[in-house]
């Protein structure tokens, strides 16, 4: 049984979404930072050689950060749960700072050796973890301060300030390539990106004290079994969910990391394409990307959470092949920007949704830990190993199994989209 809970008037939603989102941006600005520069500091922290196999090193190292997101998904899942999202938001943005900070700040392989890589092992452990605990607690939070029937929307902005960040390393990339000598990037211009987000994450935890707790948390906070909320135990009694969370994350995921995180590595290293070009390619069809989230979001209150969730299920296991075909044997950087934005547009109708989904089907007291540990588990074994797997297979000279790799996950997640139910007309957030 679930019960309708009064929120704030409809001027504190907004506040508190934009509160959310300003720092949920910042978050992944610092997360997206590290793959929008690895190109340039690949050579400060590994030995010099083969670039391929310097861009392997660092993929490693963002696969890693990848396996503490399930870590930090249980911990400040949990936290969320006994203790409020807000404290748990104002946590995960302290050690996202401080994982930036250590970036920044860390001398190269040629000043400490073996040391260096080793702490930015540190520091990708520690945003992991922030970023895993991130994505939980402000799915959480935004659904539940969201009016019901206007909750697709309000928090698809999850994904706007998500990829948002992502654009902002790239803006921070773009402007640093006008202003800096391709020298000065690799050698020192790239800790610059590193220290605006310390700086940036320092800020919104200022932001983030002014928020307000969501009402469906207040209403649980001091019932009858406060002592199970955030519990593995609480959490194993929705086996189901749990597996739909897992199941509807595998191909999204993948297809989303394919074609955000990876792509501008994929036209450098295997279309020839500049470096130069390749980022504007990328901040270009990511502009499109963010403008979609809110579309698909409130087109998703209207039709329902399923049939976008199918849309994209077909649409992306039809369309992965060809485009990364096709793209793999141009230069022409508008050929590319088209071959990179219908993939996005695509995948847009299941991240606009993807928070809210997720959210609605678990109860207020372990909505957090339901949310975070089985879709950071489902990130970390697909998302997180997405460039990894790309570049390994490229490295033995087969790079299109990866093309194929990542249409068959799409396919069985939209085997699990056909046989849920529509969380919009089910949601254990409604009365």
């Amino acid at each position: 049984m679930t019960t309708r809970i009064a929120g704030p008037p409809r001027r504190r939603v907004v506040s508190n979404i934009l509160r959310g989102s300003i720092g949920n941006l910042i978050e992944w600005y610092d997360w997206y930072a590290y793959t929008a520069f690895s190109v340039y500091f690949a050579a400060t922290f590994f030995p010099r050689g083969d670039p391929t196999a310097q861009l392997l090193n660092t993929a490693g190292v963002f696969a890693v950060g990848f396996l503490m997101r399930p870590i930090g998904g249980w911990i400040l899942g949990r936290y969320a749960d006994r203790f409020g999202r807000r404290a748990a938001l104002t946590l995960s943005v302290t050690l996202m700072a401080g994982g930036s900070l250590l970036i920044a700040l860390t001398p190269g392989y040629h000043s400490i050796g073996i040391a260096a890589p080793i702490l930015l092992v540190l520091a990708r452990l520690l945003q992991g973890i922030s970023v895993g605990g991130e994505y939980s607690t402000s799915a959480t939070y935004m659904s539940e301060v969201a009016t019901q029937e206007r909750r697709g929307y309000y928090s698809s902005y999850q994904y706007v300030t998500l990829i948002a960040g992502q654009l902002v390393a790239l803006a921070v990339q773009i402007v640093l390539q006008q202003v800096l000598t391709t020298q000065q990037l690799d050698n020192w211009g790239w800790r610059i990106a590193f220290a605006i987000g310390a700086l940036g994450a320092l800020i919104v935890l200022y932001l983030r004290r002014g928020m307000d707790e969501s009402a469906s948390f207040e209403a649980v906070r001091d019932g009858e079994n406060a002592a199970a909320r955030g519990t593995l135990r609480e959490l194993m009694r929705h086996p189901r969910e749990i597996a739909l969370v897992i199941g509807l994350t595998m191909g999204g995921t993948l297809f989303f990391y394919t074609y955000t995180t990876y792509l501008q590595k994929f036209m450098v290293n295997t279309s020839g394409i500049s470096k130069p070009a390749a980022a504007w390619i990328n901040f270009c069809a990511l502009v499109v990307f963010v403008v979609l989230q809110p579309i698909f979001g409130a087109l998703s209150d209207r039709v329902g959470r399923r049939p976008m969730l199918i849309a994209f299920g077909v649409l992306g296991t039809l369309v992965t092949v060809p485009s990364l075909t096709l793209l793999a044997h141009t230069k022409n950087p508008v050929y590319a920007f088209v071959l990179m934005t219908v993939p996005l547009a695509i995948s847009a109708t299941y991240t606009s949704i993807s928070a809210v989904v997720k959210a609605e089907l678990f109860p207020t007291n372990i909505r957090a830990l339901g949310v975070g540990l089985p879709y950071s588990l489902a990130v970390a074994i697909f998302g997180g190993t997405a460039e990894y797997i790309a570049l390994w297979f490229k490295q033995a000279g087969h790079e299109s199994w990866f093309f194929w790799y990542v249409t068959l996950c799409v396919f069985c997640s939209l085997l699990i989209y056909v046989r849920m139910r529509d969380t919009a007309k089910d949601s254990r957030m409604n009365a």
